[in-house]
């Protein structure tokens, strides 16, 4: 198990949309699915539907499907895109 080192929550800075969005791209970055859930967990804590994170798989122990993810993301008015990689995939 992890050492706590902080009572930090980053959700307590999220406090705008513009933060939501920005916090979930640079978790989309990463492209680590339980960090990107993670994310929108906290984003969830922090727009007050703790709820959302806890009945749905938004948390390290779930495994969220693409329509769980949208529909969380919908409810945080935030939306997925898709940008040109700086280096795309071999073919």
């Amino acid at each position: 198990m992890a050492e706590i080192v902080s009572d930090y929550d980053p959700a307590e800075d999220l406090t705008s949309p513009e933060a939501l969005s920005v916090f979930v791209n640079e978790a989309l970055k990463t492209e680590d699915a339980d960090y990107i859930a993670h994310a929108l967990g906290v984003c969830a804590r922090a727009s007050g539907m703790a709820g959302i994170a806890e009945v749905t798989t938004l948390s390290s122990e779930g495994n969220p499907t693409l329509k769980t993810t949208l529909a969380v993301m919908k409810a945080l008015g935030i939306s997925l895109t898709a940008d040109v990689s700086a280096t795309p995939a071999p073919t």
